[in-house]
């Protein structure tokens, strides 16, 4: 119980200060054009010389992928030819990027979809990756890296990690050119990773000061619709230049805490309302005068942004009977974080601390706890 007054004490400190570090963000670090996004790619094949630890002689797919495989070599067997346990069926995935060249190198996984004991020492034969719409854009084919194993005696078992995954790096080659399709009939659309009204419409004007009004609007909290001059126009110029303006993010009033960790951090526009918590010897009172000149000093570069003056004169005291453990004006974080490390407060209790003022109405922010 003791610990909620430190804990107040440090949502207090977090106040305005913070958002004073607020600094310009680039747009391509805020999300991505319409248009580019990464491609997953999947296909079935049959990974060989594994040693005894493949798929069963009586897996009837292992057995039909092998007959297909060797009857295109120009051996001619039947089904029930096939006894073997070193052969095992796959499933490949890999994932294709917005932009790639005939020739390109893709990494790729590999998953046992049969009985196999493992896939150590195996190499993946030819294998095409196809994309959702069946068309074949790379060719998979190499020697497996697995990071496990799996080792029978009797009945002795003695596994590490998961030895029927495995991966080849850069054992894709793309067969076909992939662009990606950037510019609509209305021009371009630029999609935030975070939807935000107040972050959308702030690049819609960073675009529009740099090229010119009307060059872009906010069309929601995601999507910033983006005219292109000309029909001539260089669109990878123009993308180049769009996506290197800087912008100032909105920042969501958030508090995070992460129990395992021991871990809490709270987002610039955390704010705390005037409280008073005694428990013990130990009072802790957070006063905000609200008669106060709101419109500080500090505030100033983001006056012509919208931005009011954010800084809230803030005292902070704590007592514990005749020793004053914090007595600060306009606590800083260091200070607060000071404190709560030297009362040794656990994580469960931060928890509890940020529920309970949560509840009672005290703490403005969005509280996640992982």
């Amino acid at each position: 119980m003791r610990w909620w007054l430190i804990l107040c004490a440090l949502l207090a400190g977090l106040s305005a200060p913070a958002l004073a570090q607020t600094s310009e963000v680039r747009i391509k670090d805020l999300g991505r054009f319409e248009g580019w996004r990464d491609n997953p790619l999947v296909g079935y094949g049959i990974v060989t010389g594994l040693g005894g630890s493949g798929d069963s002689p009586g897996s009837d797919v292992t057995r039909q992928a092998l007959k297909n495989v060797l009857g295109r070599m120009g051996a001619n067997i039947t089904v029930d030819q096939v006894r073997s346990r070193n052969v095992a069926v796959v499933m490949v995935v890999a994932t294709l990027p917005p932009s790639a060249t005939v020739g390109d190198k893709l990494d790729v996984n590999v998953t046992s979809i049969g009985d196999a004991f493992s896939l150590a020492g195996g190499t993946l034969l030819l294998t095409p990756l196809m994309g959702p719409d069946q068309h074949v854009y790379a060719l998979a084919q190499g020697p497996l890296v697995v990071g496990g194993y799996r080792f029978d005696a009797d009945v002795n078992v003695q596994q590490k990690n998961s030895p029927t995954a495995g991966t080849l790096s850069g054992g894709a080659s793309v067969e076909e050119t992939v662009v990606a399709d950037l510019q609509g009939k209305d021009g371009l659309t630029f999609l935030l990773k975070e939807p935000d009204f107040t972050t959308s419409q702030n690049v819609a004007d960073a675009i529009n000061q740099a090229m010119g009004g009307g060059a872009a609007y906010a069309r929601s909290a995601e999507a910033i619709s983006i005219r292109v001059p000309t029909p001539a126009t260089d669109i990878h110029r123009l993308i180049a230049r769009i996506e290197n303006l800087g912008v100032i993010p909105d920042q969501i009033a958030r508090v995070v805490v992460n129990e395992r960790s021991g871990t809490v951090v709270a987002g610039g526009g955390a704010r705390l309302s005037d409280v008073v918590i005694a428990q013990g010897d130990i009072r802790v009172a957070v006063e905000i005068d609200h008669d106060a000149p709101q419109d500080t000093g500090w505030a100033g570069p983001y006056r012509s942004r919208g931005y009011p003056g954010f800084a809230t004169p803030t005292r902070l005291t704590v007592n514990e009977g005749n020793d004053t453990v914090v007595n600060s004006s306009g606590a800083s974080v260091t200070d607060l974080v000071q404190a709560l490390n030297r009362v040794h407060v656990s994580t469960r209790t931060m928890i509890a601390i940020l529920q309970a003022i949560k509840a009672a109405g005290a703490l403005h922010a969005e509280l996640i706890v992982q």
